[in-house]
């Protein structure tokens, strides 16, 4: 169950940098905070469903979350992953329609919701905000696509590799630890992310492991080398 979020700071004085609200003014964030709500969700909570109705927008003041989709086969896809300062459910909320995946947390979490009506209320009254919500919905688009690609073209090998440098990417690295990344997923989730078996990524890291690309410890992954991962993923600058 969730809880309702203690001591959160209103918009106006939240230090998180959203790359969406930023642009509102004083005023514009104290109506959205006015009209938030702040919910606590524990690892492993969904925060909404692929299907179900569309009821806001959530915003990331702490914490990680996947979202997935459910292929024909019955697994699940991992479509992308958010972070601190992202927002989740904004196309459902501007197209009207359901949530096209579901958002899980990785780790306990602290995410404001605003509902749709307000969220159009405040880009009726802010062309940036319009122009803000843009952009993250073309990014989003232009690596969905990238996504499918890869998964279509590249070896299981390169698959495997991407998905750790697309957790880099995301996530970086943990602050006392330069190499390490600063989340902890299961096998069968990185899995989920290169579109393979939760065997073969077993087999895939081994191997990585051995090239000495990487360093498994449990869940925690360090990486060794990021330009010779980029070479293995196929990623070339």
């Amino acid at each position: 169950m969730k809880k309702q979020v203690e001591h959160m700071p209103n918009c106006t004085e939240c230090s998180v940098e959203s790359k969406v609200f930023c642009s509102l003014s004083k005023e514009e964030k104290d109506m959205v905070s006015a009209n938030k709500g702040n919910n606590f969700y524990k690892k492993g909570q969904v925060i909404f469903y692929e299907g179900n109705h569309s009821n806001g927008l959530y915003c990331i003041y702490k914490g990680k979350v996947k979202l997935t989709k459910l292929g024909e086969d019955g697994k699940d896809q991992v479509l992308r992953f958010s972070k601190t300062g992202d927002i989740l459910g904004y196309r459902s909320s501007l197209s009207e329609e359901p949530y096209s995946a579901t958002a899980t947390v990785l780790e306990d979490s602290h995410i404001c919701h605003l509902s749709r009506d307000k969220y159009i209320a405040v880009m009726a009254a802010n062309p940036k905000l319009s122009w803000n919500t843009m952009q993250v919905l073309s990014k989003d688009l232009k690596n969905a696509e990238q996504h499918l690609i890869n998964i279509a073209q590249k070896t299981v090998k390169e698959r495997i590799s991407e998905a750790l440098i697309l957790l880099h990417d995301t996530f970086g690295f943990k602050e006392d630890d330069t190499q390490t990344l600063d989340v902890q997923l299961s096998r069968s989730e990185i899995a989920d992310i290169a579109g393979t078996t939760t065997e073969t990524t077993i087999r895939t890291l081994a191997n990585l492991h051995k090239e000495k690309l990487i360093v498994l410890n449990g869940k925690m992954i360090k990486i060794l080398c990021l330009k010779s991962l980029r070479r293995s993923a196929a990623i070339y600058e």
